[in-house]
C-alpha cells in the first residue's frame, strides 16, 4: 500500500544499534527509563492503525519512521508517543464528532497558532534551534529541503541582508497588503493540513515601512471576505519574524481587525 501522506526526510540521522535506538526513545517518553529493549510501535494517523519502525531522527523534535513497505516518514515524537495509547483512536473520532457541525468562533485576543507556526523554526539553517510543542506542529526536514534547492549566497551578500532586517513594532499597527497565493502548510499534528493566505507588497501606515512578502492563517473570519488574487487588504495586527514552511516568507500577521477588502 503507498501512504500518500508521508513525509519522506531528506536527511537524517540512523541508529547505529539498538541501544542508540532505546536511548532516543527514552528521551523523547516513548519507552521507561527500566526499559531493556524496544517495543512495537503503531501509527495510527489517516486512518491507519499500522505497525512501524523508528529508525532514526531528523533533529530532537523529528522522529523517523518505517512503514512495512519501506516508505520513511517524519513524525514529532510527541503525537507518535499518543497514538500508542488504546484509546488514540477513540478519542480522535469523538473529537471529530464534536467539531462537525460546529461553527469556528475566532477570538480576536488570542493569537491564532497552526501548524506552520512552529515549522517556521524548522526552516533555518541548522545554526537556529528548532523549537516545537504539543500545540503546534513541525515542518519536517525544511532545513535540509532548502539547503537542496538554494544555492548559497555570496558571503558579502549574507552580511547585507542580516544588516537589513527589520525591526518590527512590538505594539499593533495598521497595514495595507496584497493577496498573492492561497496554499496550505503540512500539520504534524493533524491529518488535515492547515490553510494559509500568502500577501505581497505589505507595508507599516505608521510608522511608514515597507515590510515586503507576509503571511496569515487563513481563518475563518478572513473566508468570510471571499478574498482573491490581486485584493488589497487593510487591517489592524501583530507582525512577528515567523517563517513560513517551504515558503520564502519570513513574517506573519496576527489577529488581523478592522478588515477593509479593495478588490484588484
Amino acid at each position: 500500500m503507498v501512504h500518500q501522506f508521508v513525509i519522506a526526510p531528506l536527511t537524517y540521522n540512523v541508529f547505529e544499534d539498538e541501544a542508540a535506538q532505546i536511548a532516543k526513545c527514552k528521551e523523547w517518553g516513548l519507552l521507561s527509563e527500566k526499559a531493556s529493549k524496544t517495543k512495537n510501535f503503531y501509527y495510527k494517523g489517516n486512518g491507519l492503525n499500522v505497525s512501524c519502525s523508528i529508525i532514526g531522527y531528523v533533529d530532537d523534535m523529528a522522529a523517523v519512521i518505517q512503514f512495512d513497505n519501506s516508505r520513511l516518514h517524519c513524525i514529532h515524537p510527541s503525537y507518535l508517543k499518543e497514538m500508542q495509547a488504546s484509546s488514540y483512536g477513540a478519542k480522535q473520532s469523538a473529537a471529530a464528532d464534536r467539531s462537525a457541525g460546529q461553527e469556528i468562533v475566532e477570538e480576536p485576543a488570542a493569537e491564532e497558532m497552526t501548524a506552520a507556526d512552529v515549522s517556521t523554526e524548522a526552516a533555518k539553517p541548522a545554526e537556529a534551534a528548532t523549537e516545537v510543542t504539543a500545540s503546534e506542529e513541525t515542518a519536517i526536514g525544511e532545513s535540509a529541503a532548502e539547503e537542496a534547492v538554494t544555492a548559497e549566497p555570496p558571503k558579502g551578500k549574507a552580511k547585507k541582508e542580516k544588516t537589513q532586517k527589520l525591526q518590527l513594532p512590538e505594539e499593533k499597527v495598521k497595514m495595507t497588503a496584497v493577496v498573492k497565493e492561497f496554499t496550505t502548510v503540512p500539520n504534524n499534528f493533524s491529518d488535515t493540513e492547515d490553510e494559509v493566505i500568502i500577501y505581497e507588497a505589505a507595508a507599516i501606515l505608521e510608522p511608514a515601512l515597507e515590510v515586503g512578502p507576509v503571511w496569515s492563517s487563513h481563518s475563518s473570519t478572513l473566508k468570510k471576505l471571499e478574498l482573491e488574487v490581486g485584493d488589497t487588504l487593510a487591517f489592524e495586527c501583530k507582525i512577528v519574524a515567523k517563517k513560513l514552511t517551504k515558503h520564502p516568507v519570513p513574517y506573519k500577521i496576527n489577529n488581523p481587525s478592522k478588515l477593509q477588502k479593495n478588490p484588484g
